[in-house]
């Protein structure tokens, strides 16, 4: 094998952002996929009505639960 081939496969073998930022997008592209899921849904229904309990004295305005329901992954 030649120093150049040698070379050639350590980079093929290298992360490279172009690959992490595919990997992120497809991650990402399942997520928004999964949370409409009847089970994603239920997930997110749930984790809203905990929110919305005013146990601890917190109240929730709506702005605040669609910011909590848009960040869910």
């Amino acid at each position: 094998m030649s120093t150049k081939s040698k070379v050639a496969l350590s980079e093929e073998n290298k992360p490279s952002r172009r690959n992490f930022f595919i990997g992120a997008g497809a991650a990402v592209g399942a997520v928004a996929v999964a949370s409409q899921t009847s089970i994603g849904k239920a997930v997110i229904q749930e984790i809203g009505s905990t929110v919305k309990s005013k146990d601890e004295g917190h109240t929730i305005t709506a702005h605040m639960r669609k910011y909590y329901e848009s960040t869910m992954l």
